[in-house]
């Protein structure tokens, strides 16, 4: 197939963040240590290639902890689960290994925090999403979800009620400081966060794909249909003017999409392993596109403990020997 493209640029920073890095890390040091199966709730992150590797090496996804056998080992994802969770998951004897993101960690504190000071806890997020779905569990008679500025301007709260915000850590940037907005004009006495919720990762690939808008004529985002910072990526540059498509590989990628494109944008997802994006640069290459070049160098040097549990256990392993 012919095709037009003279370059392709990739977005920089891109890919893993070190929330997934560990959680996926987690996973493959468990069947090591425990051997197979280890069981997961959920994705461990919302990536289908990272998931159907991690079974094809004895990893089991669950959808719930009660359908993992009595005395298992289960690893609860990046995402975070509810207090209702670990009470079931103790019931059922479970050795639990929390790969929770500890950003996401730091929002069901403040969660905590707030409604035991009397707040109403309003959750910015979108409704469904197993990161929302943990936080509204650590205080579910005190918070309430708000997913859109239309959500925000309808939010009906008692005269004497006490506010406080935290959102999702996977957000649009943008969308969500219209939100927070709206929030703070009719709500001026509102506690927020000391530091945003969104995370570093999050919002240091969409200001990649901003920089990267004014050179591109297409953007292609590696990453997953469920995975929420991967869609606000392909957002982002719609919004600005530029197709964008998401997809989970190079296998995805529709020809029709490069007619008249000079120049490709790609970028990842923060649960998108890096070597999705080689296989598309591959499939540039066989096309005859011969530049394929990073757009700018960002260094994240983000990185996180693995979780105590397992850290505990392969101590006391290297420790016997």
């Amino acid at each position: 197939m012919a095709t037009m493209v003279e370059r392709v640029l990739l977005a920089s920073p891109r890919g893993y963040c070190a929330g997934v890095e560990r959680a996926v890390e987690t996973v493959e040091l468990a069947l090591e240590h425990y051997g197979a199966p280890i069981y997961v709730r959920k994705q461990i992150v919302h990536n289908a290639h990272v998931v159907r590797e991690l079974e094809e090496r004895g990893a089991v996804f669950v959808e719930s902890e009660s359908e993992a056998p009595e005395g298992a080992t289960i690893v609860f994802s990046a995402h975070g689960v509810a207090p209702a969770v670990y009470a079931r998951a103790d019931e059922l004897k479970l050795n639990t290994i929390d790969a929770t993101c500890p950003l996401v960690t730091k929002v069901h504190v403040q969660a905590r925090r707030y409604a035991a000071a009397g707040y109403t806890v309003v959750l910015i997020g979108h409704e469904g999403h197993e990161e929302v779905v943990g936080t509204m569990g650590e205080a579910p008679e005190s918070t309430v979800l708000v997913q859109s500025v239309e959500d925000a301007e309808a939010l009906a709260v008692p005269p004497d009620a006490k506010l406080a915000y935290i959102t999702q850590t996977t957000l649009s940037v943008d969308e969500t400081g219209e939100i927070i907005a709206v929030l703070r004009r009719r709500f001026p006495e509102i506690y927020a966060p000391k530091k945003e919720d969104i995370c570093y990762a999050t919002s240091n690939r969409q200001w990649a794909v901003k920089e990267l808008i004014g050179e591109i004529g297409l953007l292609l985002v590696i990453g997953s249909a469920n995975s929420s910072n991967s869609n606000r990526l392909v957002e982002v540059a719609r919004a600005d003017g530029v197709p964008a498509y998401l997809i989970d590989d190079e296998t995805e990628i529709d020809p029709s999409w490069l007619d008249g494109v000079r120049v490709v944008g790609v970028t990842s997802g923060a649960s998108a392993p890096e070597s999705l994006v080689s296989r598309v640069c591959d499939w540039f290459q066989a096309l005859g596109v011969e530049r394929i070049e990073p757009y700018r160098m960002v260094e994240e040097d983000v990185t996180f403990r693995l979780p105590i549990e397992l850290r505990r256990e392969l101590a006391i392993a290297e420790a016997q020997g």
